[in-house]
């Protein structure tokens, strides 16, 4: 990166700054008038030099786009070939309203579908279960039946809009409700792109929306792995979610060392299986947080990429150059999203994507400005989307590959974060492991004490979150929002038992008992789970089928 015979020097004349010019300078700063103490986490130097990058091998550390390690980007000519996909989040109340929402963000401009479903659907419920009550439609969409899934594709073009499903323990039942829409509507599998979320380990270290044991359910996850690297080489069949492990408190270093590990324990479980890791690693996809340190956020990107190249090669030993890449979406993180004064979540929310596009993200999900008051209103979601089309096609950062290689701080901070995330899966591997580190409690308990940490710095002041500890507003009056319609879940219920009544029961019944008896070997549930869905069996009585035959986990759910 420089001349080693002026390392020397530079050092030399860096020391005389620090104790000259730089020392004095400060003294007459008061750090506490107009700037809070430096949070904890990744605390910075003042200045980096060529003494923090002397040590990079430019071909080993960074290389080129589209080469190992991939630190610049996973294709050769990235945006230059192809922007990010531009994704937004929704799902709420009945699966028409959303089917609209889509249609009216695909009209501008959005590229991919990212459907959220609410509680019970992601707990394995129908909506008029006891324990849905209060929940349904909430959150993101109530699919109990192929024939919601049917009515949410209405008319959106299922090869042009790919879907990404932030599903999880019931994956398998989302993903044969797609199927079968997809087959009614003439394609076939191996035209289909798109994503299953699939990462069930995340779910018990941070979120709780789990059914079936962790050992049991990384069971179903390779049974997806297996039957999508068979049938639908297009498809992502996991999308190993950092994301939620930063929502829920973990630090960056976290979010990428659990996502790692998590990913590492799905690779493991399907080689255990049989499955050639150049078979199915191509398809593996992640998703991690943006949050508004835009600096660490593209360092954050660069870093995962290389560490999770060299984790392909020298553990698994994977071949194809596919296998090593990280393919990754960004989302704007939730959490740094606030209810005070929420215009100022636009501002947020394009330092998000900024920080993606510069970490070179293959997907991009904007939050809108309003999500911290209730779920987004087309206003604000067109701004959220809008804002993703002013970064990729006004700021100019499309139009150079990896634009800040070769700072000075930004490889030493790329590099550090490497460290890190290194030493951390190091701790994971001590405590046995994703599984065993969830079964006792550790990765919880890890993730909880960052948590406490982040929300003391916010009362002590040490982190600045405007509007919420500095410069806040007396009398501030919050935009109208969206809310969803009252008769939501009656009408929910209501079609739900049409269509028990109108479907054939007798089909229902048979293709239960048949993936009952599947349950209880080691069959691959998917073709019998899709059997089970195009009669329309439901959701709630697919999962209530699982549930006797593995038990459920004694845990903390939301439900």
């Amino acid at each position: 990166m420089v001349d080693p015979s002026q390392l020397g020097d530079i050092s030399r004349r860096e020391a005389s700054w620090q104790r000259g010019s730089f020392e004095e300078a400060m003294r007459s700063i008061k750090l506490g008038s107009d700037r809070a103490a430096p949070a904890a986490g990744l605390t910075a130097k003042p200045l980096y030099t060529p003494l923090d990058t002397a040590h990079l091998d430019y071909l080993n550390d960074l290389g080129f786009p589209g080469e190992y390690p991939y630190a610049r980007g996973i294709q050769p000519t990235m945006y230059l070939g192809r922007l990010w996909t531009m994704r937004q989040y929704a799902g709420y109340g009945t699966v028409e309203e959303t089917n609209q929402r889509f249609k009216h963000l695909l009209q501008h401009g959005m590229a991919g579908i990212n459907v959220a479903f609410d509680l019970p659907t992601q707990l394995g419920y129908d909506p008029d279960h006891p324990r849905a009550e209060g929940e349904v439609g909430n959150v993101g969409i109530s699919c109990s039946t192929l024939r919601d899934m049917e009515i949410l594709f209405d008319g959106i073009p299922l090869l042009q809009a790919s879907p990404s499903f932030a599903i999880n323990a019931p994956a398998q039942v989302i993903l044969a409700m797609y199927l079968a829409v997809a087959q009614r509507q003439g394609l076939s599998l191996e035209q289909l792109s798109g994503t299953t979320q699939n990462d069930i380990l995340k779910e018990f270290v941070a979120r709780g929306n789990y059914i079936f044991p962790p050992a049991t359910s990384v069971r179903l996850t390779v049974d997806i792995f297996e039957w999508c690297s068979r049938h639908m080489p297009r498809w992502n069949f996991v999308n190993v979610c950092g994301y939620h492990m930063r929502e829920a408190g973990a630090t960056l270093v976290q979010e990428v060392a659990f996502a790692v590990a998590d990913a590492i324990t799905y690779v493991e479980a399907a080689q255990q299986r049989g499955l050639d890791v150049d078979a199915f690693a191509p398809r593996l996809a992640f998703n991690f947080a943006v949050f508004t340190n835009l600096l660490e956020e593209v360092a954050k990107f660069r870093a995962a990429r290389r560490l999770w190249a060299r984790i392909m090669r020298d553990k698994f030993r994977a071949r194809k150059q596919a296998s090593l890449m990280l393919r990754t979406g960004a989302g704007s993180g939730g959490s740094t999203l606030t209810a005070q004064q929420p215009e100022n979540n636009i501002v947020r929310v394009a330092i998000h994507c900024l920080a993606a596009a510069l970490g070179g993200v293959q997907s991009m999900h904007s939050a809108s400005m309003d999500e911290a008051l209730a779920l987004p209103s087309e206003k604000a979601a067109t701004i959220a989307l809008r804002t993703q089309q002013i970064v990729a096609y006004e700021s100019g950062v499309a139009d150079v590959i990896d634009p800040l290689s070769g700072s000075y701080y930004l490889e030493a901070l790329t590099d550090r974060i490497e460290e890190e995330v290194t030493a951390y899966l190091d701790q994971i591997e001590k405590v046995g492991g994703m599984i065993r580190a969830i079964e006792t409690g550790w990765a919880q308990r890890e993730i909880a004490e960052q948590a406490y940490q982040y929300q003391k710095e916010i009362e002590r002041g040490q982190r600045v979150i405007v509007g919420v500890n500095r410069f806040q507003e007396e009398g501030y009056q919050s935009p109208q929002v969206h809310r969803a319609s009252p008769d939501v879940v009656q009408r929910i219920r209501t079609e739900l038992c049409h269509l028990r009544n109108r479907r054939d029961n007798g089909a229902v019944q048979r293709a239960l008992a048949r993936l009952q008896d599947a349950a209880r070997t080691t069959e691959n549930l998917v073709a019998p789970t899709m059997d089970a869905v195009k009669v329309y069996a439901t959701t709630g009585e697919i999962c209530d089928v699982l549930r006797q035959a593995f038990g459920e986990y004694e845990g903390y759910g939301i439900l």
